[in-house]
């Protein structure tokens, strides 16, 4: 299995040196949880994709039980539709787990989750400080995924004569006039969650460095999303009315689109950085390459980056076995060996790993080293944060540009569902 763990006894060594580290110290917990045995068992809930397998997850945590001799991990699948659905429900029946993945602290989570600010190992671990709410740790990472990402057609460029990536939305503008008229179809989008997703990836750069405290100005309603996503709705409209993306594109699933583009039948295609993986599998007939979300005119480039938090984990407070699971959370995002394997398995990235990168992926690499900043995106995470259903209705509302309204009319649309909420 591509990203597999390698099982021997370097691994082992090392899961025995880092446990053993974890056991001296690292700050204490103010009676929060209880500590539990040296041995035993840990549940930990998991997400579960065609990439990160019940088989996966089971082999990741193997070396760790090997370096514990007693303990046991256990994975536990998603009972719901997903790892969201499933916590809760869990929670109100007093059967939750020890260990969480794929959901980050909010207001709500972060009473159910144990404080590991005191933690020394949290320090060094992926956007800890960003996610932390009122400077407190609950969520611990990986990696990254970059999302403010265009990856491009490199000969579809060539044939149209664009010598150098597009560094403003100006100048992305007149790149898909080029490409239209060489015979490509522009810009790949899609329906489903793509349409919306795509437009919040464009607008990070442009929105982090028009208002570095966006998120916060909204919050206090001196800024309304409407109003700062207006011009890049309006840039939309009329790539809809150019034909520089399909009319028809709510009707193509991510799956298809992503065939498009890799086909050759399409130029460019905004998407996170877990596409690498993807393209790379695809090995497309052309040269791939990918650039940083262009920005407005007259703003640095590249950019701020949109960027969000991967394989993140909480250690529950009701855990019965505190100690053990701070000791499996800490080994699965410090561990050289169990992060890179998290890394390669689900297409992520993290500074200092990048061996075992393909050229594309060290592409994106560069582009996450070289942004002047790492920002939120959408409903966000930590401080900085919209209200939850946020993604959703800006998907619709971006969506509906294909279905006659106008911009004016779509950021309307947001900014009456955000004042619903407050």
């Amino acid at each position: 299995m591509s990203g597999s763990v390698r099982r021997g006894l370097g691994v082992v060594l090392g899961a025995a040196i880092l446990v053993g580290a974890a056991a001296c110290g690292g700050g204490g917990f103010s009676g929060e949880g209880s500590s539990g045995a040296s041995t035993g068992s840990v549940r930990m809930l998991v997400n579960i994709t065609p990439n990160l397998t019940k088989g996966y997850w089971e082999q990741l945590v193997k070396p760790f039980e090997e370096a514990n001799p007693g303990v046991d991990v256990k994975i536990e699948a998603p009972s719901g539709q997903g790892v969201k659905d499933t916590l809760p429900q869990l929670l109100a029946a007093g059967n939750a787990p020890d260990v969480v993945e794929t959901l980050m602290a909010d207001k709500t989570l972060a009473p159910q989750m144990l404080d590991l600010t005191d933690q020394a190992w949290t320090k060094d671990t992926p956007l800890a400080e960003q996610a932390a709410l009122d400077g407190k740790v609950y969520t611990v990472g990986v990696g990254q995924q970059a999302q403010s990402l265009v990856f491009y057609n490199k000969a579809a460029f060539t044939k149209a004569g664009i010598t150098e990536p597009p560094k403003t939305l100006d100048e992305l503008t007149a790149a898909m006039a080029k490409l239209k008229a060489a015979g490509y179809l522009p810009l790949q989008t899609a329906g489903d969650y793509v349409t919306g997703l795509q437009l919040l990836q464009l607008s990070d750069p442009s929105v982090a460095s028009a208002h570095p405290d966006w998120y916060q100005q909204v919050k206090a309603k001196q800024l309304t999303v409407g109003q700062t996503m207006l011009p890049l709705l309006q840039r939309y409209e009329s790539w809809i009315k150019s034909g520089y993306v399909d009319k028809n594109a709510l009707g193509l699933d991510d799956v298809n689109a992503q065939t498009n583009f890799l086909s050759g039948k399409s130029a460019m295609y905004v998407m996170g950085s877990w596409f690498v993986r993807t393209a790379d599998q695809a090995k497309p007939a052309f040269d791939l390459g990918v650039f940083a979300a262009p920005t407005e005119a007259g703003q640095a480039a590249p950019g701020p980056q949109g960027v969000t938090m991967a394989a993140p984990y909480m250690v529950l407070k009701s855990t019965k076995q505190r100690d053990l699971a701070v000791k499996l959370v800490q080994w699965l995002v410090t561990d050289e060996k169990a992060v890179q394997s998290q890394l390669s398995q689900d297409g992520n990235f993290r500074k200092g790993y990048t061996d075992k990168l393909s050229p594309l992926g060290k592409q994106v690499q560069d582009i996450l080293d070289q942004a002047p900043k790492h920002v939120a995106q959408g409903e966000g995470y930590g401080a900085n944060t919209l209200p939850q259903g946020f993604n959703t209705e800006w998907n619709k509302a971006v969506q509906s540009l294909y279905i006659g309204k106008n911009a004016k009319e779509v950021a309307a649309t947001i900014d009456s569902w955000m004042g619903s909420k407050s």
